[in-house]
């Protein structure tokens, strides 16, 4: 609540000044520079007086600071729990560099063909050694190969594939479920 001699900050604008008279939720001010305004109470903030605040500076205790600052804190990962079972997923990067010493006279589409056809060999592999899950790193781009790749994983029956672990990957990879029968 204001009273009467607070001293006040207009929110939003550069306004100082103290309060002359408090009337319902409009306050009356005199500014630093002697002109007299009129403004609601939520339009204003309460200001310490400088001298109170050396007070309240002085009653800080320098012994606890200072112990803080010595005292390293220990810092915090939230880290990944992992089943000791599970077998990190084979990865296979689709990117054109990491398939051909040199792309040098190869269109688009030849691109396209070699990564998709790579991406159906990796698939026919799992699938023949039983491997249960693959993570293919195609980039975010356009997302041609993305969709290539979700059309061609699509054809498979058993396959189950969803954009792969964000933090590890961003949104350039998908994650490869094999549902396989036990034999």
């Amino acid at each position: 609540m204001l009273t009467k001699g607070d001293k006040v900050s207009v929110l939003d604008e550069a306004i100082n000044g103290t309060v002359v008279s408090v009337k319902n939720n409009e306050v009356l001010i005199e500014t630093e520079d002697g002109f007299v305004m009129t403004f609601f109470v939520n339009e204003l903030l309460k200001i310490q007086d400088s001298s109170n605040l050396m007070n309240s500076i002085k009653r800080i205790d320098l012994d606890a600071v200072s112990k803080e600052k010595e005292e390293p804190k220990a810092r915090s990962f939230v880290k990944e729990k992992k089943d000791k079972r599970e077998i990190a997923a084979p990865e296979f990067d689709l990117h054109i560099e990491k398939l051909v010493p040199n792309k040098r006279g190869m269109s688009n589409y030849d691109i396209l063909t070699l990564q998709t056809e790579t991406a159906k060999r990796h698939i026919e592999f799992a699938i023949r050694n039983r491997i249960p899950k693959i993570v293919f790193i195609h980039g975010v781009g356009e997302g041609i190969l993305k969709a290539e790749l979700d059309f061609l994983l699509g054809r498979y029956d058993g396959i189950d594939f969803q954009d792969a672990n964000y933090q590890k990957y961003g949104l350039g990879a998908t994650e490869v479920y094999f549902r396989q029968n036990n034999k």
